[in-house]
C-alpha cells in the first residue's frame, strides 16, 4: 500500500509517515497544495492523508479534484475541525473518512487499512449527467439548475442511473441495487417507480426503455 500525506506541519507528517514504514506501508510527504498534486499527477497510490488547512490550494480543492477523476486514491481528511459542519463539507468535497487531531496513530493506522481495502471504482459524491445533477450527500436532486424531490426510492433508482452515465441497466440490476433482499422479482414497482420518477423529473422525458432489456438516462440528453 502507498499513502500520500499531505500535511504542512514537518514534524507532525514526518511522524506519521515513520509510523506508518514500521506498518509496511509505503509513504510519501507533501507540505502544500501544489506539491500534492504534483505527486498525485505521477504517482499512483491507495489513500491520500490530506490536511484540509495546507498552503496553496486546501485540502478540500484537492479532494475535489481527486473525486472529480474517478478511479482515484481513498481519501482520509485529517484536520483539528472538529465541528459537524466541518465534517460536512470535508465530506461533499469527497473525502470517505474523517479523522480529527489529536489522534492516535495506531487508529490512523486502522482507518487506513480499512480504505484500503475498498474497491478502487469510487463515486463522487456529485455525479451530473444529461442535464440531471444528483448529490449523494446531501440527498438532493436537481434538472437543469431546478430542484426535484424525490422519494427515497425513486433517488436510489436515480442514483443507479445516473452513475451508470447512459449504460442500461435491467430491471433485474435496479431491484438488486435499490430494494431489499426480500423485494418481490415478479413485482411492478421498478416500472411504477420509473414512471413516477419521469414524472418528477420533468420533460422531455431523461430516462429511457430500452425495450426487452431495461432502462437507461437519456444519451442524446447529455449531448
Amino acid at each position: 500500500m502507498r499513502v500520500l500525506i499531505v500535511e504542512d506541519e514537518l514534524y507532525l507528517a514526518e511522524a506519521i509517515r515513520d509510523g506508518l514504514r514500521l506498518e509496511a506501508i509505503a509513504a510519501d510527504l507533501a507540505g502544500d497544495g501544489d506539491t500534492a498534486l504534483e505527486l498525485l499527477a505521477v504517482n499512483a497510490y491507495d489513500v491520500v492523508v490530506l490536511d484540509r488547512d495546507i498552503p496553496g490550494p486546501n485540502g478540500d480543492e484537492i479532494a475535489r479534484r481527486i473525486a472529480a477523476r474517478p478511479p482515484g486514491p481513498r481519501i482520509l481528511m485529517l484536520t483539528a475541525a472538529d465541528r459537524l459542519d466541518d465534517k460536512a463539507t470535508g465530506f461533499e468535497s469527497g473525502a470517505d473518512d474523517y479523522l480529527t487531531k489529536p489522534f492516535a496513530l495506531r487508529e490512523l493506522v486502522l482507518r487506513i487499512r480499512a480504505l484500503g481495502r475498498r474497491p478502487a471504482d469510487s463515486t463522487p459524491p456529485i455525479v451530473e449527467f444529461a442535464g440531471v445533477r444528483l448529490d449523494s450527500f446531501r440527498r438532493e436532486v436537481y434538472r437543469d439548475g431546478r430542484y426535484v424531490s424525490l422519494t427515497r426510492k425513486q433517488f436510489a433508482v436515480l442514483e443507479v442511473l445516473i452513475t451508470a452515465r447512459g449504460g442500461v441497466i435491467s430491471a433485474e440490476d435496479l431491484l438488486e441495487r435499490a430494494w431489499d433482499e426480500n423485494a418481490d422479482p415478479f413485482t411492478n414497482a421498478v416500472r411504477i417507480t420509473i414512471s413516477t420518477l419521469r414524472k418528477r423529473l420533468g420533460e422531455p422525458w431523461v430516462i429511457e426503455t430500452v425495450p426487452g432489456v431495461g432502462y437507461r438516462m437519456s444519451v442524446d440528453a447529455a449531448l
